[in-house]
């Protein structure tokens, strides 16, 4: 099932280690997860740094995000990880904030053809940019199937998998939120990478143009398409949004 992830719609606790790494400095929460994960703004204008929090029993892996992370951004824009720890409650990652913002910030779901525009391009960029033969991590429909078993999701043993598109490394959560756009409209890099892995790239593709409806209304598949360079695949994207829900 599709989780639901947004700003906090309320005050949010904040943790001990996160007050801790702040130091003093401002502290914003900017965004909560369905699985009780949360994002806190550290400062703001250039030094602003971003510090996660994942409670413990969440089953949100802040060390692989940040191995993730250590490796594509020899190759393209993300986050550059400054600090990562756990206690018994929970674990945090810290990370230098990119230019730009969200990509469903006020400013550009009021402009959503913009922001489409560019969330395709972006991708198609990342797709691009990362090397699938020096990539150490899958997001291949095994694997995922195979991590929902271990984790009790009730994930079929197989799936009838269409013949893959074009290996790329995927992002492996390419809702809009994750891509930063600059003030011009362009995007500026990706943030959220914990699922990063070797797959085809409709993997991506079917919920990046998903998103967009649940982001800015129906009608904007096409768009996004448009910009990544690529005509529309109904099998491979039915198939890829099925495997989202159940992994």
């Amino acid at each position: 099932m599709r989780s639901l992830s947004g700003p906090p719609g309320r005050e949010v606790r904040v943790p001990p280690s996160i007050a801790a790494v702040a130091g003093g400095r401002p502290l914003v929460p900017v965004w909560q997860n369905a699985l009780g994960g949360l994002t806190f703004q550290l400062g703001a204008g250039d030094g602003r740094l971003f510090a996660k929090w994942a409670p413990a029993g969440s089953g949100l892996d802040l060390a692989a995000e940040m191995t993730r992370l250590d490796w594509a951004g020899r190759f393209t824009p993300v986050p550059r990880v400054l600090d990562h720890g756990h206690e018994a409650d929970g674990a945090w990652l810290v990370t230098r904030g990119l230019p730009g913002e969200s990509a469903v910030s006020p400013r550009w779901t009021a402009d959503p053809g913009t922001a489409v525009r560019a969330l395709g391009v972006g991708l198609r960029a990342l797709h691009e940019r990362l090397p699938v033969a020096d990539c150490p991590f899958s997001w291949s429909v095994a694997a995922r199937l195979g991590r929902a078993r271990s984790a009790g999701g009730g994930a079929p043993a197989t799936l009838e998998e269409p013949v893959v598109d074009r290996l790329v490394v995927c992002h492996g959560d390419p809702c809009a939120p994750n891509t930063l756009l600059h003030a011009d409209g362009s995007w500026s890099g990706h943030v959220d990478m914990g699922a990063l892995g070797v797959a085809d790239r409709w993997a991506d593709l079917a919920v990046a143009t998903w998103s967009t409806e649940w982001n800015y209304g129906p009608g904007w598949d096409g768009t996004l398409l448009d910009a990544y360079g690529i005509a529309p695949d109904p099998e491979r994207t039915a198939f890829y949004r099925r495997l989202w829900d159940l992994t």
